[in-house]
């Protein structure tokens, strides 16, 4: 493989992590590797308003509306030629998950967002909100005081700000008043569903199960379900659960796979990865710009005018780019070893990597995010 000139990428601070643990070659719990059907999250949202600000409220006509109706609910009336000049109110939506098997009583972390142009909840309180699932029902209700990570502050038309107030959390500011019901498994039956799907690990853990609980146990269904037989008492069913999630599972060796992440521009390869022999030109071209501003001063008294001139500069520079044979590599730590002799800087990895990929050198699958 060629590559005469590698271009500039505009990635920040890239950077190359490698996994050197071998895959696969240590045990884990069941639990770890599976999660058991039907046994699930649910988000819950609600929409509310929050008091107290420090004049850092919105006036949307969301809000406006709603602080109205919420007095009127009080025995307030408000006709509709009074104004509502609230400045210390802000509509806010409010997000929350309940666990599995929440019951009434059970308090939930929520987290509150201004949804208007408030310029910071800090200091606020909520009032009681319901919040509802997907199908519309009430299953808890949330107020408190609000806790904002962030902090500001302005004088003079300067202002300094760290992190969001717009939002905060309250902790333990809902309460549940509605569960939801979770079975566990459906007649004799449980299905345990496989994180990763993989044909390979679904056999081991149907092996390693029945090795445990006994033949016939365990049966895979597809590359992520296995289901296994559970006694039908809830008591012995939750007793059997407990037992199943510590039996331990060698999995499969994971796919080669490079993600790329290029926000960030990190680049991440598991120990899967390998290389065959390939010969790569490395070189990089840069390009400066710089720009001196010069500045024309009139005499006293002359009646010229200043006149304001940039002077720039061009300069390109491009290094001697060497053939390099970079041989087969059948360990992660050779990948790196290889890819190091020749120099690679971490602006340049990504494209290295993927014209490795596309002149078939390179045995793994990139993802970028």
């Amino acid at each position: 493989m060629w590559v005469s000139r590698s271009r500039r990428l505009a990635l920040c601070g890239l950077c190359w992590l490698a996994w050197l643990v071998p895959t696969g070659a240590q045990a884990e719990r069941l639990k770890d590797l599976s999660s058991l059907q039907g046994v699930r999250q649910n988000q819950l949202l609600g929409y509310g308003l929050v008091v107290g600000l420090d004049g850092t409220g919105d006036q949307t006509p969301f809000t406006v509306q709603s602080a109205r109706s919420m007095l009127q609910q009080m025995g307030v009336n408000l006709s509709e030629k009074d104004k509502l000049q609230a400045k210390n109110v802000a509509g806010v939506v409010i997000t929350a998950v309940m666990p599995a098997f929440a019951q009434p009583g059970q308090t939930l972390d929520v987290t509150v967002s201004s949804l208007g142009s408030a310029k910071s909840l800090r200091g606020g309180t909520l009032l009681m909100t319901p919040l509802k699932g997907a199908d519309g029902q009430i299953y808890a209700i949330a107020q408190g005081n609000l806790l904002v990570g962030g902090a500001g502050a302005s004088a003079g038309g300067s202002s300094a700000q760290v992190n969001h107030l717009s939002a905060g959390r309250i902790a333990a500011g809902a309460t549940v008043e509605r569960g939801v019901a979770t079975p566990l498994g459906q007649g004799e039956y449980v299905s345990l569903e496989l994180k990763d799907g993989d044909f390979s690990t679904a056999s081991r853990v149907v092996e390693a199960v029945n090795q445990r609980f006994g033949a016939g146990t365990a049966m895979a269904q597809n590359s992520r379900v296995v289901q296994v037989r559970a006694p039908l008492s809830y008591d012995e069913r939750v007793a059997f659960l407990g037992a199943l999630e510590q039996v331990d599972v060698k999995p499969a060796p994971v796919q080669a796979k490079v993600v790329l992440n290029a926000r960030t521009g990190s680049i991440v390869m598991n120990q899967a990865v390998t290389v065959d022999a390939c010969a790569i030109a490395h070189g990089n071209l840069s390009v400066v710009i710089s720009t001196t501003t010069n500045v024309s001063q009139p005499a006293p008294l002359s009646g010229g005018q200043t006149v304001v001139t940039q002077n720039s500069q061009v300069a390109m520079q491009q290094d001697a780019g060497k053939l390099m044979l970079v041989g087969p590599a059948v360990q992660l730590s050779e990948v790196v070893k290889g890819l190091n002799a020749i120099g690679v800087t971490p602006q340049d990895l990504l494209a290295i990597l993927q014209a490795m990929k596309a002149a078939g050198a390179l045995r793994a699958e990139l993802e970028i995010i």
